[in-house]
């Protein structure tokens, strides 16, 4: 079975869940801000449109998952008692507060072009990222094909270059994948063989990378080789010396980067 299907345009929606606040306006900072200013549940939860029994089942939803609770019930007291926020509660509210009013500068600032933000925001994921495998490209699903154990997985890269990997349909099911899924095409560079004059149909590996020799850092047994293809991605291989001086590669020399389908891991950033 081959999947494919129109990319959809990333909405506000998608850039909220991204920047971990599904929810801008949920109800739990204005439950704190209300009890902060009437000192009571009930009031608190009347100027919020919530039930008593709703209210408070917030605070305690609240309160379980911070550290320190944020809302205690006083009892007794000159006062009459109350519900009122802690200190905790108090320092949360103004951070929350900062934060959502920082969060709001930024959705308007983007608010023309949510898909700008939302790309940023994947990019700057994908460089604080730290992998041992030298070769990591940011490409998107294009196709599955589904098979009995495995499926191949066709990933366009940037320009007009794509790469086929071969993963089990348990790990298509565990990503989530699907056509215009954002992945990350991950190889080792000692899982790269480089080749000259090679076409597709003359190996049985899944991909023939074909590309100029952009650099060659020689090594005392191996050196690595750095191949830039036509889409503006690098490939970089590590082989022998010997390897190179047979192949005669120098910088600016056409060679094909070469690597199995199997060995081309997919992750999600």
């Amino acid at each position: 079975m081959t999947r494919h299907k129109q990319c959809p345009r990333e909405s506000s929606d998608e850039l909220h869940g991204s920047l971990g606040w599904p929810e801008l306006e949920g109800p739990a900072i204005d439950l704190l801000e209300a009890i902060a200013q009437h000192c009571s549940i009930n009031q608190a939860a009347k100027a919020v449109g919530l039930s008593y029994k709703s209210a408070w089942e917030h605070v305690e939803t609240l309160n379980n998952l911070s550290a320190q609770d944020l809302v205690i019930r006083m009892v007794g007291g000159s006062g009459g008692g109350g519900t009122v926020l802690t200190d905790a509660g108090r320092q949360f509210l103004d951070k929350a507060q900062i934060l959502r009013r920082e969060f709001k500068r930024f959705m308007t600032f983007f608010a023309g072009n949510p898909q700008e933000a939302l790309q940023a925001l994947k990019t700057m994921r994908r460089f604080e990222m730290k992998l041992s495998a030298r070769n990591i490209w940011a490409g998107q699903v294009t196709t599955i094909k589904a098979g009995a154990i495995n499926s191949v997985v066709e990933v366009a890269l940037k320009g007009k270059d794509s790469i086929t990997s071969v993963i089990t349909n348990n790990s298509v099911e565990r990503l989530g994948l699907q056509p215009c899924t954002e992945v990350l095409a991950i190889v080792k560079a000692s899982s790269v063989l480089v080749g000259r004059n090679l076409h597709q149909d003359q190996l049985s590996a899944g991909n023939i990378l074909a590309g100029t020799v952009a650099n060659i850092v020689t090594g005392a047994v191996n050196d690595e080789v750095t191949i830039l293809l036509a889409g503006g991605i690098t490939v970089t291989a590590i082989i022998t010396r010997e390897g190179v001086q047979h192949l005669e590669l120098i910088p600016g020399v056409e060679a094909c980067a070469i690597i199995k389908a199997s060995s081309v891991l997919l992750a999600i950033a």
